[in-house]
């Protein structure tokens, strides 16, 4: 039975801001691709209640599972997900019927004074809940003559830039992607390139998860679907899994796209794990053609990750729990 096309369908989202951004992104996208209304149900998961580090209650997955819950019981139709909050193993059940065209995967610096990570005075502050980032800020500290005190923070974007503006903090990094959701990327006073942080595993990117069994609702949803963004996220997230499998240390993760004028030809895949302190990182990247299938992007990630381990990765047993 076709549903009516006046019927809405319900997206699933999280209640914080940038949450309630982006789902209003894709829901004006399905709206255009489907014809039919769309509304937003707020739901509220664990992660955002709790004060704790996210590392001491389970990491990405607190922010996801009342979403999927909701809907494995058909209170929504389909949710929208960050997708560096997703865990990497899929419920058969559920399945990712797109990821829009990614955002900027940078981290960004919001500093006091206009300030530069270069231009930050010895032993200043950095807030950030990553232990991700805090491995990667510490080494490019290290590597410009310097110390950083990174301090374990958590809250929303206005709680966290709320620490540099009332001098508690001397910056916070963020992901550029959620502050140029929300129309606040001006507030940002660097990129940090990625040269010198990777990003976490799919940063930036969205996955617009719903029912494996719609078969009618994933092919409209897969019209916002670009294939560039996952094959990239895709590797990333493969890489992510192999070493969470033989490795604790904080991961991060991106690919990009290689051009030869207009035509793009390879995909180059860069991975890093450290400890917290900064003082050892395994760094490592591989480059091939551009993935043409979930397997062949599987590879690539995995094979990086074998490189990384065997270099050294799995003996970097950074705490997760900060």
């Amino acid at each position: 039975m076709n549903p009516r096309l006046d019927q809405p369908l319900r997206l699933g989202t999280r209640r914080s801001k940038l949450a309630m951004s982006q789902s209003g992104h894709v829901a004006d996208a399905v709206r255009a691709v489907t014809g039919r209304p769309v509304e937003l149900v707020e739901i509220t998961t664990y992660g955002d209640v709790s004060r704790e580090n996210l590392a001491q209650i389970g990491g990405t997955g607190v922010f996801v599972t009342a979403l999927r819950e909701a809907l494995l019981r058909g209170e929504v139709d389909f949710a929208v997900h960050s997708l560096k909050d997703l865990p990497t193993g899929q419920p058969d059940e559920l399945v990712i019927a797109a990821m829009p065209q990614r955002e900027d995967a940078r981290d960004a610096l919001v500093a006091r004074d206009g300030l530069t990570f270069e231009q930050l005075p010895d032993g200043a502050r950095i807030g950030t809940g990553s232990p991700r980032r805090m491995a990667q800020l510490n080494h490019l500290a290290l590597s410009l003559g310097k110390r950083i005190e990174t301090v374990a923070i958590r809250g929303n974007v206005d709680t966290r830039i709320g620490f540099v503006r009332d001098g508690e903090l001397d910056a916070v990094v963020l992901a550029a992607a959620g502050l140029n959701r929300i129309g606040r990327g001006d507030e940002a006073t660097e990129l940090l390139p990625v040269d010198s942080v990777l990003p976490a595993p799919g940063q930036g990117a969205l996955a617009v998860e719903c029912l494996a069994s719609d078969a009618d609702l994933i092919a409209a949803l897969g019209e916002l679907d670009d294939p560039y963004t996952r094959a990239a996220v895709t590797a990333e997230r493969s890489l992510l899994a192999a070493l969470e499998a033989g490795c604790s240390a904080p991961v991060g993760a991106f690919a990009d796209l290689l051009a030869d004028g207009q035509i793009v030809n390879e995909m180059r895949l860069r991975g890093v794990v450290g400890t917290l302190d900064g003082s050892t990182l395994v760094q490592l990247s591989t480059t091939g053609p551009v993935p043409q299938s979930y397997d062949e992007a599987m590879a690539l990630g995995r094979e990086l990750a074998d490189e990384m381990l065997a270099k050294g990765a799995a003996g970097l047993m950074g705490e997760r729990s900060l």
